[in-house]
């Protein structure tokens, strides 16, 4: 199999607040991603970050009291956690406020302004706080933010710098004809419509006096870069970018395969904006994003002040690691909104889990352990995961094939019963038993990238030919 090289890569949340679950899902989903192709012996680079200037963090910290670099070190953290509570194995971890993005961030700047793409102007509009981004009439929703609607735009007027995106509508539409640039389709289409309705000029500064917290504008001392254009630079600058273009930037970036996960809302920044600002650096365009859908509760979006919110250490701390890697693959859909509550986490963890998994595995090396005198010689050679499931972002149906394999087994035992063959046709009933444990340890390895420390319980225990403790504990 020839060697490819993989650029894999989640969004940096912005660190005005801990994690959400929508985040929790784009990380564990981008981590499936890094494992299968380290499996398969491919070089894969594993991105993440945080995203930390821009004006609610620097109100926030102020109107707390509190030091605005203290505060978002504070917030890092928790993004920093979900590494171990959700079991990442990503390869950097950059940050918006290191001294090497900044620099990036600028000499991306100073790249899109020599190529005549940056011009100074006086704006007026409305401007979502929320959002960090000026809002057009066709973003209003009964003339609000439809995504923060209880926060109301504020107008502003101030001298910005602007890109020229509209320059840049011909290299979009030919950008977004290319069919697996954007997944699911139906993105790609909003995408495509979003261009063809007309792009307007952006602003990518603030006053440095009404916004003090950002990174300084090149050679401009009264301007804050606006924070969209800072954190997108991340995608390259974690790979060294611009002080070691030959290294893995050239490696993953221009010569690899890169693949960007994002939430279905920043469809405007990653698949339109981002990619003018590289052609217009004189970089290539990201190859491939993935746009998953949102998580709701209870028929509405998760909010604080409704209390329906369900947080990445919550779960953790009710399922266990591997578990909310199982709930946030199978059951929350990759592309589409998703509706979880409580009760039917429960019911999905119990069900297919506990008396799922947990039950099958005990059930196969119990016979194993009892009936057979050692270990199962398993095949090392075997078949992967059919590549359809990853190259289209199916984590569900590839956990459902992967459950469906599994049940396949617990048939075969029901069928053969060798627990009562085992006396009157001891060859046959071993012969089933092995079977058995065989499947398990082939199933297992596909089931690696999406709960790795399961798989490798269950393939511990096959060659140690003994039971194992219960995989998942039952809920009182």
């Amino acid at each position: 199999m020839e060697k490819k090289k993989f650029y894999i890569t989640t969004t940096i949340p912005y660190v005005n607040a801990d994690p959400h679950i929508g985040f929790a899902l784009e990380a564990v989903q981008a981590d499936v991603l890094a494992r299968h192709y380290r499996n398969l012996q491919h070089e894969v680079f594993h991105n993440a970050g945080t995203d930390e200037h821009g004006q609610k963090i620097w109100e926030e910290a102020e109107n707390s009291g509190e030091n605005v670099q203290k505060y978002v070190d504070r917030h890092v953290e928790s993004v920093e956690k979900l590494k171990e509570i959700l079991n990442l194995n990503y390869d950097n971890f950059i940050r918006t406020t290191d001294e090497a993005h900044k620099a990036a961030a600028q000499e991306l700047w100073r790249l899109c302004k020599e190529n005549g793409d940056i011009y100074k102007a006086k704006h007026k509009g409305l401007y979502c706080v929320g959002c960090e981004k000026f809002l057009t009439e066709r973003d209003l929703e009964d003339g609000k933010c439809p995504i923060h609607p209880n926060k109301e735009p504020v107008v502003l007027e101030e001298e910005n710098w602007f890109f020229k995106l509209k320059k840049y509508e011909s290299f979009l539409k030919k950008y977004l004809s290319k069919q697996d640039v954007i997944i699911p389709e139906h993105r790609l289409k909003e995408a495509q419509l979003f261009v063809e309705n007309g792009l307007e000029d952006f602003s990518i500064s603030r006053e440095k006096e009404k916004l003090p917290w950002g990174v300084p504008v090149p050679d401009d001392d009264t301007q804050t870069m606006y924070v969209w254009f800072d954190a997108l630079t991340n995608y390259i600058s974690t790979l060294g970018w611009p002080e070691d273009k030959e290294g893995k930037y050239k490696k993953f970036w221009e010569e690899g395969a890169t693949i960007q996960l994002a939430g279905k809302d920043q469809i405007r920044f990653q698949s339109i904006m981002w990619p003018a600002m590289l052609k217009s650096a004189g970089l290539p365009a990201p190859k491939q994003i993935f746009y998953h859908g949102f998580i709701n509760s209870g028929g509405q979006r998760m909010s604080k002040s409704i209390g329906n919110v369900i947080e990445p250490k919550d779960l953790v701390e009710r399922y266990g690691t591997d578990a909310t890697r199982y709930l946030l693959l199978r059951h929350i859909h990759p592309t589409d909104d998703t509706d979880v509550t409580w009760e039917k986490l429960d019911e999905w963890y119990e069900a297919n889990l506990v008396n799922g998994l947990g039950n099958l595995v005990a059930r196969v090396l119990k016979l194993s352990e009892t009936h057979l005198e050692n270990p199962v010689k398993v095949d090392e050679e075997f078949e992967r995961l059919p590549k359809e499931f990853i190259s289209n972002f199916s984590f569900n149906e590839a956990m459902d094939e992967i459950w469906r394999l599994f049940s396949n087994i617990d048939l075969h035992i029901t069928t053969t019963e060798p627990y009562k063959q085992i006396k009157e046709d001891p060859s046959k009933a071993m012969s089933d038993i092995e079977v058995a444990v065989k499947s398990l340890w082939k199933w297992s390895l596909w089931l690696e990238p999406f709960l790795p420390e399961t798989s490798e319980k269950i393939q511990r225990a096959i060659e140690e030919n003994k039971k194992p403790e219960n995989l998942f504990e039952r809920k009182e």
